[in-house]
């Protein structure tokens, strides 16, 4: 009998223990905790890229135990969206066509070819379009797709934020990021425009159809064939002083100095010329006070690009030597030897050339001879494209009263003439027009040249062409490149 009592207290304490781990274990079965615990599982969107799931799934690994679900899920929109939290801008499309397509809106019309890429992918060597009049380079949140990856997690903060935020963390360009640089033709503010400054009093009055526009960009450009001087008429190739605010309503960044005219004035004239523009901030390429001067490369650092800005005087004259100013003389071992040097700096290089002149553009009606770079002398498409394979990235003639071709060459791109931005020959058609080569560099990647075609008429006053001309006008030059 005692022995059977002393089993009691042993019997109980065991029962006490199993139903005890009985509890135990069942609320973490119907709780679906401890031993019991079902993991989170991610659900994946059916509309992820297969680039986008695979960079997802080295992160959400089998290894990988989560206390909540997560689901992921994505979305477009037309327009920059802010992202909330738990989501990321992981991409923009922006949509292309071929480099010599003239269309410039995709909503205008709809014939002819094109796609949408990543804004990774966007080179010069295709032809960004805009959407609905929206540039994506000028606007930044409209002109494109903006495709978003959102999580959605009760822990998103704990469990998924330290997983993602670095690897969807990326920058995109932006106004800040993205360095915007306008270059522009033949520029003579002399004859018939000291004329017209007479009568209108004011140098202002020439730039306010385009001063809006060339002001807007972070680099303005222009090749500038006459120096200031009190002794500018309606005859010479001289600029009345007071010409330098047309430049100056333009926000003229840099003077191109390669003309052939620049001396018309007298020595002292241009090195006058040459203070002014330091005087009022304006950098200079391709001309100087003498030979050492005028050779100096332009060296560009801005916005996380270099460019070196290399021009060369091989025309009819205006080119110095020795201690006189003037344009910078083209010799073959000097541009080798400038080019390689930029090259090994990593730099972009864009060459500028005041070669020959066509000269058959001087017609009251159309004469397209001269939109073809073959009609002067010696050999301008095989000299522009040898600088390319020199390599150049980007070769512009300076020195063409008249719009010229352009193309794809090698590795860079070759823009022949681009005409007067301020001349003063208004009864010839040819003359009256130019072209403005808008470059868009991020970290220090050319990614589009946008051309864009201006015109003058008698009042002098130059503006942006229309859109219908414009489209005519490009497919008149784009239809006889080389």
């Amino acid at each position: 009998m005692k022995s059977r009592k002393k089993g009691r207290p042993i019997i109980l304490i065991i029962c006490f223990i199993v139903v005890a781990a009985a509890a135990f274990f069942g609320i973490q079965f119907f709780t679906k905790t401890g031993i019991f615990k079902i993991p989170g599982v991610v659900y994946y969107a059916e509309d992820l890229k297969d680039d986008e799931k695979s960079k997802l799934e080295g992160v959400f690994t089998e290894e990988l135990v989560l206390d909540k679900d997560v689901y992921i899920s994505v979305s477009e929109s037309n327009t920059k969206p802010e992202p909330a939290e738990g989501e990321f801008l992981v991409d923009i499309f922006v949509p292309v066509a071929d480099f010599y397509d003239v269309r410039e809106d995709i909503s205008e019309y709809e014939e002819g070819e094109y796609k949408y890429i990543s804004i990774d992918e966007l080179d010069s060597k295709v032809k960004l379009l805009s959407v609905d009049d929206n540039y994506y380079l000028d606007e930044f949140d409209k002109g494109g797709i903006f495709r978003i990856i959102k999580f959605d997690s009760e822990k998103y903060d704990e469990e998924i934020k330290p997983l993602v935020s670095d690897l969807f963390s990326k920058e995109f360009p932006s106004k800040d990021s993205v360095l915007t640089f306008a270059q522009t033709g033949v520029t003579a503010l002399s004859r018939g425009m000291n004329a017209k400054l007479y009568q209108v009093g004011d140098a202002e009055y020439f730039a306010e159809g385009i001063s809006d526009y060339l002001s807007g960009f972070d680099l303005t450009h222009t090749s500038n064939e006459s120096s200031f001087t009190d002794y500018a008429n309606s005859e010479n190739i001289c600029s009345d002083k007071r010409f330098i605010n047309t430049l100056l309503a333009i926000g003229l960044d840099i003077v191109e100095l390669t003309g052939n005219h620049n001396l018309d004035c007298g020595a002292t004239a241009a090195l006058e010329t040459l203070d002014t523009y330091k005087e009022n901030g304006i950098k200079t390429v391709g001309g100087g006070s003498d030979a050492n001067d005028a050779a100096v490369p332009l060296q560009l650092n801005e916005k996380d690009s270099n460019i070196t800005f290399l021009a060369y005087n091989l025309s009819t004259g205006g080119a110095t030597h020795g201690d006189l100013p003037g344009a910078n003389q083209y010799y073959e071992e000097n541009a080798i030897a400038e080019i390689n040097a930029a090259k090994e700096r990593g730099d972009f290089v864009i060459v500028d050339v005041q070669y020959y002149e066509c000269s058959a553009y001087a017609s009251e009606y159309e004469d397209p001879i001269c939109d073809y770079p073959q009609n002067v002398p010696g050999d301008e498409i095989g000299f522009f494209r040898h600088l390319i394979d020199l390599g150049a990235d980007l070769v512009v003639g300076t020195s063409a009263h008249q719009p010229q071709t352009f193309e794809l060459y090698g590795n860079g791109a070759i823009y022949y003439g681009l005409g007067n931005l301020f001349f003063d020959q208004a009864w010839w058609p040819g003359t009256t027009r130019s072209l403005i080569l808008a470059h868009y560099f991020y970290n220090g990647k050319l990614l589009q040249t946008k051309v864009i075609p201006t015109v003058y008429d008698k009042s002098l006053q130059t503006k942006l062409l229309d859109k219908e001309t414009s489209r005519w006008f490009l497919n008149r030059l784009i239809s006889i490149r080389p």
